[in-house]
């Protein structure tokens, strides 16, 4: 795989519980050109491709998840 850009830190509205964290991984390791580095509530770190998936589509996957990305 090539190698990954800086890593991105996001701001996620709406997440409360494990169930939410799980849910905003899943979306993220669904996504191509994105590497999780790390997600809690409230928060993800993410390695991104750029020319494969753009923030811009990251943070639109994660509006039709139920999440809000800040």
């Amino acid at each position: 795989m090539k190698s990954m850009k800086p890593s991105s830190d996001l701001s996620i509205e709406g997440m409360s519980c494990q169930h939410c964290v799980q849910r905003v991984r899943n979306t993220l390791e669904g996504l191509d050109g994105v590497e999780v580095q790390d997600v809690e509530i409230g928060s993800a770190r993410i390695g991104l491709e750029p020319d494969r998936t753009s923030m811009d589509q990251v943070k639109e996957a994660l509006r039709e998840a139920g999440f809000e990305p800040a």
